[in-house]
């Protein structure tokens, strides 16, 4: 996220520019095929980085979350075919999904964006089902974390199945319903002075590198299932 900030809090900032900008091809071989920051948008004509948006910041997020989807989903084929795998591996992801999505991402989303979408009377009965499914979503993932190493595949399978058929659509309204007219609520100022409030939670929740350890963990469980390699899903 490149946001207006001040003091130390810039400093640490242009840390997270610089590392972006120069991380080595052998890092990136250690995490896979992974990215490893937040998008850094072209320099603007006077030189200057662009601010991300926050709903630029809220999208790249749910990409993270995408990605435990696609590792939950290859757990699920492997039970199906009675192949092994660690169930560490889905505890692992399972805690990514707490720490990450549940108690960072949604607690942004019910704090900062659904709360004005219902004080404006938008997409009211969506925000209310989103919420809903935040709640289900943090009891399914419990469900994994208590399950996977009980030796119960099936169950399991079923608790994973649960929990990306609710959070594929979940995600792809967000991004496409309720963060665009979320924008179109909260007006031009205070949409990017939510940019230095989400700024603030994240080193707060995450540390000052938070979104990139998520990736880079996440690049890990890939590589450890073997479905690092994004031509890997491309049809043949």
């Amino acid at each position: 996220m490149e946001r207006r900030l001040h003091g130390i809090e810039q400093g640490t900032r242009m840390e997270r520019r610089s590392f972006l900008r120069t991380a080595s091809a052998a890092s990136l071989a250690v995490v896979g095929c992974a990215s490893t920051g937040k998008s850094t948008p072209e320099r603007n004509d006077k030189g200057n980085e662009p601010e991300v948006t926050p709903g630029e910041d809220l999208m790249q997020e749910h990409g993270v979350l995408e990605r435990i989807v696609l590792i939950y989903d290859e757990v699920g084929r492997r039970i199906d075919r009675g192949e092994r795998f660690d169930p560490k591996t889905v505890v692992d992801a399972a805690g990514i999904i707490h720490r990450f999505v549940e108690d960072y991402h949604e607690k942004n989303e019910e704090r900062f964006i659904f709360p004005r979408l219902q004080a404006a009377n938008r997409e009211a009965d969506l925000v209310a089902i989103l919420l809903r499914q935040h709640q289900r979503g943090r009891e399914v993932t419990s469900q994994i974390v208590r399950t996977a190493p009980a030796g119960d595949p099936p169950q399991l399978a079923r608790a994973l199945r649960s929990f990306t058929r609710m959070y594929r659509p979940h995600a792809a309204r967000e991004d496409t319903v309720v963060f665009p007219a979320f924008r179109e609520v909260i007006g031009r100022t205070a949409y990017q002075e939510l940019g230095d409030e989400l700024e603030e939670q994240e080193h707060r929740i995450l540390g000052n590198h938070g979104f990139e350890e998520a990736v880079a963990q996440v690049a890990r469980l890939e590589s450890t299932l073997g479905i690092a390699d994004l031509d890997g899903f491309t049809p043949s």
